[in-house]
């Protein structure tokens, strides 16, 4: 019986042990009373640091870090300026891509029609990006209808249905299908400047529709009459829309005063005439270089659902060292060609001054703590990526280095005189990801790269989502 109940015990004190080991290796990784410690130890509030200490906790934190020798040796002087007129501003809304764009041809149309000021009506070129989103969701759903909701590229799809996101070739194939109208034919409504509550019940709603889509699918609905459903429900969107940022004209009569107040004669234009008679810009010689350090440059690249016509192309680029860019740049500005552009518009920006510096806030002199990262470790780590549109048109050279670059904005006059912004070289290099410029300013060695076979990026890449 004794050699039993040892036996017993045995097994018994062999299970425990087991199960320390399982919970000891499942406490593995955890914050431990040890590494408390050795924090509190190194925290010590010596005279610095408590100086630090109540600073920070008493301050605005950007007006703590900000750099003061940026700003002290900070000028607006630009060696070459593209002229310009007016200042826009997208309000409370993610239309940069659109107002980016057309920032772009704006001052090639004053100076042709000697005009004292001239807007296009951004309110319509969205109203048909919006529609052109609403199917190209529907025609996912219909696509995607067999699939596990789980799956990554349909969940991508459901998370932004009707998003205001975009990228300059929207804008270009918007113009080509749609047309152009002035501001004043279709001006913003408070939805237009304000979307996110328009954004939201819309997305409801096609979520709903994807929802019956998919029940329709399980009652065997064939393809046809899945898109019949389809159709609509875009009915049902363009009504939405037109209660919310109004109608798109068919027709419209517009003249123009001129620069010395002299008017124009009066005339009738559709969207589409009024872009081809009043404007007519060339918009196939455009392309998009990109700066992209996650992957290899001399490369041609496309990411995969990255339109915005369902039925059209996705978006496509090449890839170069930042230098490229910046030649490019340079190259369309001084041939006084506005340029747009898309970065990383939240790191190391004041809007009260109008600034873009790199280190334009000292956070790492403030804590103590090195705060430096390298923008392919930014991209790949989803510190970075590009999300704001914007136009260049301006260079500072001095002894042929490029000190900064002038830029026109979209928001507004509030905070900075009409609008315009001064971005040093050094942020060019950490946070501007690509351009868009005509062909004959871009080397024909990168033109070339476009003939090659573009390699497919997934929609989750960290670069991917310059077209969100």
């Amino acid at each position: 019986m004794q050699i039993l109940s040892n036996i017993k015990y045995s097994i018994i004190y062999f299970v425990l042990l087991l199960l320390a080991a399982n919970n000891a290796l499942a406490g593995e990784g955890g914050l431990t009373k040890d590494i408390i410690n050795r924090s509190r130890d190194a925290y010590k509030l010596d005279a610095s640091t408590r100086a630090s200490y109540n600073a920070i906790t008493n301050n605005d934190i950007r007006e703590l870090a900000l750099n003061r020798d940026i700003v002290r040796n900070h000028n607006e002087l630009f060696s070459h300026k593209i002229k310009t007129k007016g200042v826009v501003d997208q309000k409370s809304s993610g239309r940069c891509w659109a107002f980016g764009w057309l920032n772009t041809m704006r001052p090639m149309v004053i100076e042709k029609y000697d005009l004292d000021d001239f807007e296009f009506s951004q309110n319509y070129l969205v109203f048909w990006d919006k529609m052109e989103k609403a199917n190209r969701f529907l025609e996912y759903i219909i696509e995607f209808r067999e699939r596990d909701l789980e799956d990554r590229e349909l969940v991508g799809v459901l998370k932004s249905p009707f998003s205001d996101g975009g990228y300059w070739r929207y804008a270009v194939n918007l113009i080509k299908k749609y047309g152009l109208v002035p501001k004043e034919i279709m001006p913003e409504t408070n939805s237009s400047e304000n979307t996110q509550l328009m954004n939201r019940v819309i997305s409801k709603k096609l979520r709903m529709d994807a929802a019956q889509i998919r029940k329709m699918t399980q009652d065997g609905v064939s393809v046809n009459e899945l898109r019949k459903f389809k159709e609509d429900k875009l009915v049902e969107v363009y009504r939405l829309l037109g209660m919310n940022i109004g109608e798109p004209p068919t027709e419209f009569e517009w003249r123009y005063e001129k620069d010395d107040s002299t008017l124009s004669e009066i005339e009738v234009y559709t969207p589409l005439s009024f872009y081809k008679d009043f404007v007519d810009p060339e918009l196939d010689d455009f392309v998009c270089i990109y700066n992209n350090p996650t992957r290899e440059y001399g490369e041609h690249y496309k990411s995969f659902m990255s339109r915005s016509f369902y039925d059209g192309d996705d978006l496509d680029h090449v890839n170069v060292e930042i230098e490229r860019l910046k030649e490019i740049a340079k190259a369309s500005i001084l041939d006084n060609q506005p340029l747009y552009f898309s970065s990383d518009v939240g790191k190391d920006q004041n809007s009260d001054l109008g600034i873009m510096a790199e280190n334009l806030y000292d956070y790492s002199s403030l804590f103590g703590v090195d705060l430096d990262m390298p923008k392919e470790d930014m991209a790949l780590y989803r510190h970075s990526s590009s999300n704001h549109g914007m136009s260049l048109i301006g260079v500072d050279i001095v002894e042929n280095k490029t000190i900064k670059w002038l830029v026109e904005n979209s928001w507004g006059d509030d905070k900075k005189k009409n609008g315009r912004w001064t971005m040093y070289d050094s942020w060019f290099d950490n946070y501007v990801y690509y351009v868009i410029a005509r062909e004959k300013y871009v080397p024909k060695d990168i033109l070339k790269l476009f003939d090659k076979e573009p390699i497919v990026i997934p929609p989750w890449d960290p670069i991917a989502s310059f077209a969100r």
